[in-house]
């Protein structure tokens, strides 16, 4: 299974990423032509140079603004950028995506609805570059999945359009929610609002450690000197095909005495703080009263944020925690053309045979509403148009 891994120990910005993938092999020119497809292209000029940071070579990506524009904008003058390119559908959607989960994140430091924000900073034309940019990348490389480590967001203060602001922050906090995170290496940002929303838009899955077989190396060279490496370094890897085992932890605790209406509330934070599964099962407890048992699957370094949620908000005074092995099928997005236009598709393999797909639920639903359709007549659709192009048997 051909992968990009993130190794995120200085953090990352939306240009490091850029710079990380040119270093990495990618064709500058090739992105360079691809952004210029903006309808915007007169505002930036995109060049590529080799530098050091602490004696690590990389690449660092430049965004010259070339004339003073407006750079306050809202998700719907971005997204009428984007359509208006000639970009592929794909990276259209991918760029979109990333931007709207940024306008969600935005949304809830500010109490606004999406549409509501008013952009600044990542409003601005190197934001958008760095964004579309990204969505370019991930459309260039096609790897059957994008993981990353956990990531440092530094410590301190940042000045930002709203006035001085912990790190991470709050927008980035927002989006790096359920996300594992360190902090504290040095004394500044070290991820940004676009560098987090990359990850939180591209990453398949959040690793400490992967046995990979490695195929290049590529590092993205940031603007700021710390006293580590202000780099990011990215993996263009392979990684056994097959079954997937990972050790997880589950946390258990039974409920006799909580009100019913509470349960969506924990589940929802839960959730929001990285919970890999929630889910109740009915039990009868001692003196035979019915009861529920709320199970949390999490990662194992979520343990201690886990647990206090469930302290906080249920009415439980102890938990159970034990071990759980995971096993998960190999995953890979193909794509199904259909009369609407392309949509993604998650193929399940096992021992190398394909043994299950399932079209991306929000692409379709975004169809049926686009045409007004019936969703089932959407999968439909799709599921047609795969047909034939794998074997269950090979």
């Amino acid at each position: 299974m051909r992968i990009i891994y993130y190794d995120c120990f200085s953090g990352i910005s939306g240009d490091m990423n850029l710079g990380a993938m040119v270093d990495l092999g990618m064709d500058g020119e090739y992105l360079v032509g691809e952004l210029n497809k903006l309808s915007i292209r007169d505002s930036f000029h995109v060049w590529f140079e080799k530098q050091q940071k602490h004696g690590i070579t990389g690449t660092k990506a430049h965004v010259d603004q070339l004339k003073h524009e407006h750079a306050h904008r809202h998700l719907l003058d971005i997204e009428e950028i984007i359509d208006d390119s000639t970009l592929n559908q794909r990276v259209r959607e991918t760029a979109k995506g990333m931007f709207r989960l940024l306008a969600e994140a935005e949304g809830k430091v500010h109490g606004k609805t999406p549409e509501a924000i008013h952009f600044h900073e990542v409003g601005a034309v190197d934001s958008i570059v760095d964004i579309v940019g990204a969505a370019i990348c991930f459309d260039y490389w096609n790897v059957d999945q994008v993981l990353a480590s956990p990531v440092q967001v530094g410590g301190g203060f940042v000045q930002c359009a709203h006035g001085l602001m912990p790190v991470p922050a709050p927008a980035t906090a927002a989006l790096l929610e359920g996300i594992p995170i360190r902090s504290g290496l040095v004394d500044g940002e070290t991820t940004t609002p676009t560098g987090a929303v990359i990850l939180a838009y591209g990453a398949d899955r959040f690793v400490d450690s992967l046995q990979m077989d490695v195929k290049g190396v590529g590092y993205g060279l940031g603007t700021k000197d710390f006293q580590i490496p202000n780099v990011l370094r990215v993996y263009l890897a392979e990684v056994e095909e097959g079954v997937q085992e990972e050790a997880q932890l589950m946390i258990e605790a039974n409920l006799d005495d909580m009100n019913p209406e509470y349960y969506s509330f924990v589940e929802e934070r839960l959730f929001d703080a990285g919970a890999l599964d929630v889910f109740k099962t009915p039990i009868i407890m001692k003196k035979g009263r019915p009861g529920v048992k709320l199970s949390v699957l999490c990662e194992t370094s979520n343990k201690d944020i886990m647990t206090e949620l469930i302290f906080t908000h249920t009415t439980t005074l102890g938990v159970r925690t034990y071990p759980v092995g995971k096993v998960m099928m190999e995953r890979k997005m193909i794509q199904a053309e259909t009369i609407w236009g392309r949509v993604d598709v998650k193929v399940g393999i096992y021992k190398g045979k394909p043994i299950k797909h399932k079209p991306e639920y929000e692409q379709c639903a975004a169809i049926a509403k686009e045409n007004n359709l019936d969703l089932i007549r959407v999968y439909d659709e799709v599921n047609k148009q795969l047909e034939g192009k794998y074997d269950r048997t090979k």
